[in-house]
């Protein structure tokens, strides 16, 4: 009788075994089918500008307030026959900002109300969409001060008026970058990229061409004129 009773429980314990290797499967394929991989695509392309700005000032301090005006209008003259000269036609001229100094007390560490001296400065803007040119006037027009023009010149800015559909075209290909790596991780499974669940576009990086930086920000380089576009895509896809 006890025999018979062990055997029914090992029977019953087989049953159960089996049912729950049954379970067991279901919950794994189900797993499988509700499955995601997220993938980091990128693509990026090498753009030269096509459009220069280049910013310098004329800096005047004399005695002064006239003697300061009619040395600037003289170097402004200058300025316009080097610009003329090197066949730059787009520029601006902006407005005069000017500031009187004040001699110190020594003694005290203040100022006093007594005129040391007056400051001027005359701003200039050039553009170009020849960004060589800009390249070398920014190089070049500090030699103005050989020639007695008190000169401040601020770094050049090149910019490419393409940025945008250029954008469109590299998230696109960091897209298909993107399924491209899922495949290639899912190949060894023995899986599939399914359908798409989920896009995320990542910051653009605009970096001068040999430059490794990033940021979560995104970096937008206007100091080169050769720089790189790099876009990034964040996709999630099915699992078949």
């Amino acid at each position: 009788m006890f025999e018979k009773l062990e055997k029914m429980q090992i029977f019953s314990l087989g049953i159960l075994l089996a049912l729950g290797m049954i379970g067991a499967t279901t919950v794994i394929s189900s797993g499988i089918s509700k499955n995601e991989i997220s993938v980091t695509g990128s693509a990026y392309q090498v753009i030269k500008s096509d459009s220069g700005t280049l910013d310098f000032s004329i800096s005047v301090t004399r005695p002064t307030k006239k003697e300061a005006y009619e040395v600037a209008q003289s170097q402004i003259k200058l300025v316009e026959k080097y610009l003329k000269d090197n066949n730059i036609t787009k520029y601006e001229i902006k407005t005069v900002n000017g500031y009187y100094n004040y001699k110190r007390d020594y003694r005290t560490g203040g100022y006093t109300n007594e005129i040391a001296s007056y400051s001027l400065f005359q701003p200039f803007t050039i553009s170009s969409e020849d960004v060589e040119l800009i390249k070398k006037i920014s190089n070049d027009i500090t030699g103005l001060i050989n020639q007695g023009a008190d000169i401040v010149v601020e770094r050049p800015s090149y910019d490419y008026s393409k940025l945008p559909e250029l954008k469109v075209a590299l998230l696109e290909e960091a897209s298909k970058d993107a399924q491209k790596r899922a495949t290639a991780m899912l190949k060894p499974t023995h899986n599939r990229v399914g359908k798409v669940k989920s896009v995320r576009m990542g910051v653009f990086q605009i970096t001068p061409v040999d430059s490794t930086n990033v940021s979560d920000m995104g970096i937008n380089d206007t100091s080169t004129i050769d720089k790189k576009v790099t876009a990034v895509a964040n996709v999630s896809f099915g699992v078949k």
